[in-house]
């Protein structure tokens, strides 16, 4: 957040600067509104030009630009809204050269002044603003990094017995849609079952009984 809001700062800053520079002296006391658009393709010209036509457009379309890219906080605007500064200052600095034989920098009005420093530095503030802009998709990237990850998600009310998933290779055991089937409660030996019966049981109706322990059966006593 900090970020962002020094970054637009300055490239709001590097913006005005560039809009006021066609209004200062650039070259021998002629100011950069003076010097048309179509000049800086053609050749400069004594001619003289009008604000709207002048070199001073593509710095109000890079100032345009500029505002953009902080509303919507996109670093490419700013930056390509700098390129289109700079760009334009040095193709005219190109020009001025041709048309006068070399660029000299001199104190006494002669030569390059200040209104090319205005547009130079205002270019350079528009990139150093896009590099400390951090955009608008860094911050949730950021967020999505601190949450932590669950490795696998809850299952559906139907289909509890299928979480979680098998981490072995083949067939999972918990993959069935239905319920596992239940184990009857354990409630003793069979009374019916004579290899666990312990005593002896009642005969069945309409069969005569047998008195003898099928289990322990009655031993001969021995013979004196």
């Amino acid at each position: 957040m900090i970020r962002n809001v020094l970054g637009s700062l300055v490239a709001l800053a590097g913006a005005a600067s560039a809009v006021l520079s066609p209004f200062r002296d650039w070259y021998d006391g002629r100011a950069g509104q003076d010097y048309r658009v179509r000049d800086l393709f053609e050749g400069i010209t004594a001619t003289e030009s009008g604000v709207l036509v002048s070199i001073l457009l593509p710095f109000l379309f890079a100032a345009l630009l500029v505002i953009a890219g902080v509303v919507l906080r996109s670093r490419i605007a700013v930056a390509l809204a700098g390129l289109v500064v700079l760009g334009f200052t040095i193709l005219w600095m190109v020009r001025q050269g041709q048309a006068a034989g070399s660029l000299t920098v001199g104190g006494d009005g002669a030569g390059l002044q200040v209104g090319v420093v205005n547009a130079l530095a205002g270019g350079v503030l528009m990139l150093i603003g896009a590099l400390l802009m951090r955009g608008r998709g860094a911050r949730p990237r950021a967020r999505r990094e601190r949450e932590p990850v669950e490795p696998y998600g809850a299952p559906p009310a139907d289909q509890v017995d299928t979480w979680p998933p098998t981490q072995e290779p083949g067939m999972s055991t918990h993959t069935s849609p239905w319920p596992e089937p239940e184990v009857d409660p354990y409630t003793g030996p069979d009374p019916h079952d004579p290899r666990t019966r312990s005593y002896p049981q009642a005969p069945p109706p309409g069969r005569p009984g047998d008195p003898r322990d099928p289990v322990h059966p009655p031993r001969r006593p021995p013979e004196a």
